[in-house]
């Protein structure tokens, strides 16, 4: 089996190390990841201009990887066409520092790694450990590569897109894995208005307050009794219910 993995913390990162090392004892591993942090850039593409990627190494060196100046996106489409030796049967983003669950899956360069894989027919999955300071990504990549296995031996034949967060008390005291829906309430909408020296208004975006609870279980709950969330995701964002309610409109252009 061979994997490909990125993430959008960028290929210096603890997490993508940790992660790499425990992939490692089940398949062949290719990583590919951002020259530096993504965070936060969605699915964004490098088009105006050329993609730069060479090979690092570790002090010691053994090959780390493929640094790419761009985006999660651009790392997981040059690893699939240029640097694997052949097609990846998996594509694994992570581990993120931070949570990808709820809303923040839209903007999530980690989530969008492994979407951008899933464009590709492959099964791809995101892999995320809430922010420490003194995050132990090495226990949460003991804990992702179990669940990982466990997904390739139970899911459906075809390609499978998949978000895996682990909260920090999972880390000290797993309770379970929870399979939910992502939550879609709004939050994240607090900046604090400053004034530069030169008199010109700024915000700064604050931590995001806690989500309303929205009646049923979500990653955004389970998260917060503990648990660690597995959901599977979709790229296709049509609404099919009002497609096919729209097919039936009679629409008109204007008359020259």
């Amino acid at each position: 089996m061979l994997i490909l993995l990125t993430n959008d913390d960028g290929i210096y990162a603890p997490g993508l190390a940790a992660l790499e090392r425990e992939l490692k004892t089940i398949a062949d591993v290719i990583v590919v990841a951002p020259a530096v942090e993504q965070s936060g850039v969605g699915h964004s593409i490098t088009f105006l201009q050329p993609l730069v990627a060479k090979q690092v190494f570790d002090p010691d060196d053994r090959p780390r990887g493929w640094a790419v100046e761009g985006s999660p996106a651009d790392s997981v489409k040059l690893g699939i066409f240029e640097f694997c030796p052949r097609r990846p049967d998996v594509v694994v983003s992570g581990i993120n520092g931070g949570l990808n669950a709820g809303i923040n899956v839209l903007y999530s360069g980690t989530v969008a790694a492994a979407i951008e894989g899933a464009f590709f027919g492959i099964t791809s999955i995101a892999c995320s450990l809430e922010y420490n300071e003194h995050a132990n990504f090495a226990r949460a990549a003991q804990i992702s590569r179990h669940v990982i296995e466990q997904i390739l031996r139970l899911k459906r034949p075809e390609p499978q897109l998949y978000n895996l967060n682990i909260p920090t008390a999972a880390i000290v005291a797993a309770k379970g894995i929870r399979v939910v829906p992502m939550g879609v309430s709004r939050y994240g909408e607090q900046f604090i208005k400053r004034t530069d020296p030169r008199g010109r208004a700024y915000y700064w975006a604050t931590n995001d307050p806690p989500p309303q609870p929205e009646g049923h279980d979500t990653d955004l709950t389970a998260l917060t009794q503990g648990f660690i969330t597995l959901t599977p995701l979709s790229y296709n964002m049509t609404r099919q219910p009002v497609l096919a309610e729209m097919e039936r409109w009679q629409l008109t252009l204007p008359a020259d």
